[in-house]
């Protein structure tokens, strides 16, 4: 009984990603096609009305890349390390969170707010993100 399901899940998930996929417009997936010619594995989803997510490879590492349904580039979020970090984003984070374990870290470069650092921790079962700028301040995403 379990394999059914997990087999059904699968082809579920399977049918919602291309269907994603199909419906993602034109526009959008030629102004990804300029940005980012490189990419392979690209898989498409649907954030919000107007705002398409591409998950793909580029250079081995994944990331994601956000654009309008009329092709507009949104924001694109590339994987960090916390070393990666500026300097006084490290500062800031160590400072405000003694002792916190980072789970994951992400360069954010967007079109209306420029480059933003994502740092995320787990506190009990709550992940929780934290937003800086490059000089170290707290941002909102």
């Amino acid at each position: 009984m379990k394999k059914i399901i997990f087999v059904a899940m699968a082809v579920i998930c399977a049918y919602a990603t291309s269907f994603a996929a199909e419906k993602t417009p034109a526009a959008t997936k030629e102004a990804f096609s300029k940005k980012f010619p490189n990419a392979t594995e690209v898989k498409w989803g649907k954030e919000e009305e107007h705002n398409y997510e591409a998950e793909f490879k580029l250079d081995g590492k994944t990331y994601s890349a956000n654009f309008s349904d009329t092709g507009e580039w949104l924001e694109t979020e590339s994987p960090f390390t916390f070393n990666e970090l500026p300097e006084k984003v490290q500062q800031s984070f160590n400072q405000a969170h003694k002792g916190a374990k980072v789970k994951a870290v992400a360069k954010i470069e967007t079109s209306k707010k420029g480059t933003l650092y994502e740092v995320e921790i787990k506190k009990g079962l709550k992940t929780i993100e934290f937003y800086y700028n490059s000089d170290g301040s707290e941002a909102k995403k």
